[in-house]
């Protein structure tokens, strides 16, 4: 597993008193406050980074706005973030896309959540001392994220690429792309350990979808966190060729797009 995408409760508990290290919990406040908190941790909830409104694509925030929420968590352009929630890591997994996105170079998903962390770890109810930070954003550029637009999905649709669609299988029957295969994102936790699943494991649950290394990747949803959580995983196994769509298929199918329905193949289903 990459370490410069995902990184092990040791590797962070080794380095909770570096400075350049920070970490962010992306919890509920009240969560933060009242169970407690990685020590150390600043709190950025998953809310206040996703505006629908705003310009940029999706639930991008817009770059100002990210930005100044950094700044305010006390987090420079040059430090390590590593990231966690207490959902298996899927609402973790949108901050560390969103903060790829605004050219975060050094951002890193805590492989499991809180729980697991909480398990084997001391915790903290005290909130650090933050100091604000002039923080330099970039702005979003389709060319430098891994985001893609409906007309980059356009062109995949005529390619040997792998659609990736990350819903429930209700809404996969009732439409998905063309050709597209359905992965549950759910299925590279481990129920028990709540942390991801052998890298052995992981790799056999893409290939059964014919998600291979040798393939373009492009992942869709209608949210934004379970393809984020698939791509981050992907990523850290050294999937090179991944990015998402980060328009929903409601937006898709808005706009005329071609779509198929029917239910997957039972050979098909990782689940």
């Amino acid at each position: 597993m990459d370490e410069s995408v995902v990184v092990a409760p040791d590797w962070l508990a080794a380095r909770l008193e570096e400075p350049a290290v920070r970490v962010v919990d992306v919890r509920d406040a009240w969560e933060y406050d009242g169970i407690g908190h990685v020590p150390g941790a600043v709190n950025v909830p998953f809310d206040s980074y996703r505006d629908e409104t705003a310009d940029d694509p999706g639930t991008l925030p817009g770059a100002a706005a990210f930005g100044d929420l950094l700044g305010r968590a006390g987090i420079d352009s040059d430090d390590t973030i590593v990231v966690y929630d207490d959902t298996h890591g899927v609402f973790a997994a949108r901050f560390f896309v969103t903060a790829r996105a605004y050219g975060h170079d050094d951002v890193r998903l805590l492989d499991g959540d809180f729980s697991a962390w909480n398990r084997e770890r001391e915790t903290s109810s005290d909130e650090p001392t933050v100091e604000p930070t002039d923080y330099a954003v970039e702005p979003f550029s389709f060319a430098e994220s891994p985001l893609v637009g409906r007309a980059a999905v356009e062109d995949v649709l005529e390619r040997d690429a792998v659609l990736v669609d990350t819903r429930d299988p209700e809404e996969f029957v009732e439409a998905h792309l063309p050709g597209a295969v359905r992965f549950d994102w759910r299925a590279v936790v481990d129920d028990e350990t709540r942390r991801l699943k052998s890298v052995e494991e992981l790799e056999s649950l893409f290939a059964e979808r014919d998600i291979t290394r040798d393939r373009e990747v492009v992942l869709y949803c209608n949210t934004a966190r379970r393809i984020s959580h698939t791509y981050v995983v992907l990523r850290a196994l050294g999937y090179e060729d991944v990015a998402f769509y980060e328009g929903s298929l409601t937006e898709w199918l808005a706009n005329d797009g071609a779509v198929e329905t029917g239910p997957e193949s039972a050979e098909a289903s990782n689940r």
